[in-house]
């Protein structure tokens, strides 16, 4: 339990951390892609994707660790993904952005992280659970993009290392944006560490780097799998409510950790403060987290246990729920954000033709 629980809070912080100081969110990224045309959070991850992946099939092939695809629950991957994608948009984060956020004192965060908690805890033991089994059942025998293909996991590999340097060389070479900034308060590793802006491709690979220790120190408490936020979520409101200690494993030390770890890069860079949301912004993020909850359940995964780490496994479960987690973003950024946008403009015209 102990050596559990320091490895589990130690990459947990890390992880924390860095995506807060580096401000990794997926669901921004996402809706970027959409809304502003910018790809480079996308890539971002795809970096992180193979920094992970060329990690992970390493130490499958020295022995230290293990890994089985397993079968493709192809329908609850498709629906879930989709729904945990509209989801990320109305609660403002993803899962581990709705922890590290909930960290930075966003109480916005905190009623959708606790929605997401409740949600995954009814879909996983409680009166959902039967229909997130039935839905589960439906599969394809063979979950790994190599063994369908029969070939080798280092040829995926190969082939999204060239297509990932390609664009990140790409963006660049674009011309830089000037991006006006206060003369610098500190200096060294406190400013490297507090104040000065990281590049979200630095970012990428801390990130992905971090996620592949998650492998080597998870599998030593005997859970073998990487990180991984929804079920570990669950199991902590499983375990205040019936105290059942054998919930608690080194998952539910990782989400926590990320909360410490966002808390102490907060209040190093001064930007932790407590900020209640309207009364909208309140409601969609409980909406918002109930919809990530149902959805990561039915997928199996979130955007990190889906669109990080089972993408780096190169499975279908991980590219395809990855693919519906976008496709579900871009479908709430249009009803949030672009069809009011468009219709305050065309109202704004039709009063100026009206004068």
């Amino acid at each position: 339990m102990i050596q559990m629980l320091i490895t589990g809070l130690i990459c947990g912080a890390l992880l924390g951390f860095v995506m807060q100081r580096g401000r990794f969110c997926l669901t921004g990224g996402f809706r970027d892609m959409f809304i502003a045309k910018d790809n480079r959070m996308f890539y971002a991850l795809l970096i992180a994707i193979c920094v992970q992946s060329i990690g992970v099939f390493t130490l499958i092939q020295l022995g230290i660790i293990d890994f089985t695809a397993g079968n493709f629950a192809w329908l609850g991957v498709i629906f879930g993904s989709f729904v945990f994608g509209i989801g990320i948009v109305l609660a403002g984060g993803c899962a581990t952005g709705t922890w590290y956020r909930a960290g930075e004192g966003l109480l916005g965060s905190w009623i959708a992280l606790f929605a997401y908690m409740v949600m995954a805890a009814v879909m996983k033991t409680g009166v959902l659970a039967p229909l997130n089994t039935e839905i589960s059942s439906i599969t394809l025998p063979e979950n790994s993009i190599a063994a369908t293909f029969g070939i080798s996991n280092w040829i995926f590999i190969i082939a999204l290392l060239l297509i990932t340097g390609g664009l990140v060389y790409r963006e660049l070479r674009k011309p830089k944006i000037a991006i006006p900034s206060l003369k610098p308060k500190r200096t060294g590793l406190s400013h490297l560490l507090f104040e000065k802006r990281w590049h979200p491709f630095v970012t990428a690979i801390l990130v992905g780097l971090i996620a592949l220790l998650a492998w080597p120190l998870s599998a030593a408490t005997g859970r073998m799998f990487g990180l991984g936020i929804t079920t570990p979520s669950a199991n902590i409101l499983q375990y205040l409510v019936i105290g059942d200690a054998a919930l608690i494993n080194w998952g539910v030390f990782l989400v926590l950790g990320i909360f410490i770890g966002s808390f102490i890069a907060a209040k190093g860079s001064k930007e932790f403060r407590f900020r209640m949301p309207d009364k909208k912004t309140g409601i969609n993020s409980f909406i918002g987290g109930l919809l990530m909850g149902f959805g990561a359940s039915l997928a199996g995964g979130c955007s990190i246990g889906n669109g990080l780490v089972m993408t780096s496994m190169m499975t279908w479960q991980g590219w395809i729920g990855l693919l519906f987690i976008i496709f579900g973003t871009w479908t709430a950024a249009y009803f949030v954000y672009v069809r009011p946008q468009k219709r305050r403009a065309s109202q704004s015209t039709t009063s100026q033709q009206a004068v």
